[in-house]
């Protein structure tokens, strides 16, 4: 049995995303950051060893020490403070240091989000304005850049493999459900003006300019074709509707008529371009051509078989195996290198970039979109784009962060604390000689 969850109970939040480990890179960088934490605290060592040698010293020998001994026991006393103050100040912004809770320390830990935040803030006051962002779009010349390779023969091949790539993509992306919808979706859109109208001032158009006159002539041709082929099929129909007291070779001799003045019409028909057949025909169209314009039963019946016609199932059906069988054949032909339609598609955007590289005119109303896109992003989205860093800070978990970021700088803040230890010696040494100097030893 289920159980059900009390009134006031409260879904856990997902735990926040852990961040990924370049196992090659971050296992060089964790070698080099242990080497470094190694030289430094070796010299904090060795600070700290020299000065109690010095301490020692000074207690066995009293006030026959050596001068030298005061000196090298002030510059190791002041390199040992300097570098536990930057071992503290290096320690306390990933973690608190010897693990004492410390106020202000452990700082990208606490203050991830803040860090975030100014980063974004930063990214977006200095790099996502319109004028930076126009500069930068300006300074690239990106349409010529772009139609320079592009338009290079030899990246051809990558070329097609990445359009391949794109096309099979979107084709995978994209639900055969959901096309079928919109296929359906768009044939159910443009059934619904009328179309017996425009059916008939395309029919009017195509005749007044001959248009029609090339099928018109193949169907003579082909009509001419059948008939010439056509005696066996009149004989088994005058065979048939004969009568039954009719000679065999009576009907032999009317089929061979029909067929004899068959052929020679439609041969008439084929061969002359004005043919009353023909002329006929022309006057049907033209008179359906008006008709569907201004007939309303015409119109009427025309709309009935459109809507017939949209309305059936093998439509509907048809245009899904369509879909589906255009999709297979266009994924199969993207997959063979020397397909006709990878090489299409090359050679189009081969072509169209060589005529954008060559035309300075096109390049330049190109640059100019593509500045007014640039400025429009920058004026409307800047928020947005840096949500991409803001919102991904956020969701990572503060101690991967900060051992991730230690990862990446720790080595280099390694030198503060070798700075730290120099330093400190360097200013102790000198500080020393000054009050030696000045009061005595």
């Amino acid at each position: 049995m289920i159980e059900t969850p009390p009134a006031d109970y409260v879904a856990a939040p997902p735990p926040a995303p852990t961040l990924a480990v370049d196992t090659s890179g971050d296992a060089q960088r964790r070698a080099d950051l242990r080497r470094m934490k190694l030289i430094a605290t070796g010299m904090l060592c060795l600070a700290a060893a020299v000065y109690l040698v010095c301490r020692w010293l000074e207690q066995r020998d009293g006030a026959n020490v050596g001068a030298w001994v005061g000196y090298v026991r002030a510059a190791s006393e002041a390199g040992m403070v300097g570098a536990l103050a930057d071992w503290f100040a290096v320690t306390a912004l990933f973690r608190h240091p010897l693990g004492i809770p410390i106020p202000h320390t452990a700082l990208i830990r606490k203050k991830k989000d803040q860090i975030g935040d100014q980063l974004g803030d930063f990214i977006r006051d200095n790099f996502l304005t319109p004028d930076v962002l126009e500069e930068k779009v300006v300074a690239l010349e990106l349409p010529k850049r772009v139609s320079t390779w592009l338009a290079d023969p030899a990246n051809a091949p990558r070329i097609a493999d990445e359009s391949a790539r794109v096309v099979a993509l979107w084709a995978e992306i994209l639900a055969d459900e959901d096309i079928e919808k919109l296929i359906l979706a768009g044939m159910r859109w443009a059934a619904e003006p009328e179309w017996a109208p425009p059916s008939g001032r395309m029919l009017e158009q195509l005749i007044s300019e001959q248009r029609l006159a090339p099928l018109i002539q193949l169907a003579c041709d082909r009509v001419h074709d059948w008939a010439q082929g056509s005696q066996e099929l009149i004989d088994r129909v005058i065979d048939k509707d004969a009568p039954t007291w009719a000679p065999r070779f009576l009907n032999l001799l009317v089929g061979e008529r029909i067929h004899r003045e068959l052929v020679e019409f439609t041969y008439k028909v084929k061969i002359d371009p004005e043919h009353e057949m023909r002329k006929a025909v022309d006057d049907f169209l033209m008179q359906l051509a008006v008709d569907l314009q201004n007939d309303p039963e015409t119109i009427a019946r025309f709309e009935s078989l459109k809507s017939e016609l949209i309305g059936r199932d093998e439509v509907s059906g048809a245009a899904s195996t369509a879909w589906i069988a255009g999709k297979a054949i266009i994924v199969e032909a993207l997959e063979d290198k020397n397909s006709s339609l990878r090489n299409a598609m090359s050679g189009a955007v081969v072509q169209m970039a060589g005529r954008v590289r060559d035309d300075a005119v096109l390049q330049e109303k190109l640059s100019g979109w593509t500045i007014r896109g640039a400025r429009h992003v920058a004026e409307h989205y800047p928020d947005e784009i840096i949500s991409v860093v803001t919102e991904t800070i956020r969701r990572w978990d503060a101690e991967d962060a900060s051992k991730k970021i230690e990862l990446q700088v720790g080595r280099d803040l390694q030198f503060i604390r070798i700075n730290g230890t120099v330093v400190g010696s360097l200013a102790g040494l000198v500080i020393y000689t000054i009050s030696v100097l000045l009061f005595g030893g």
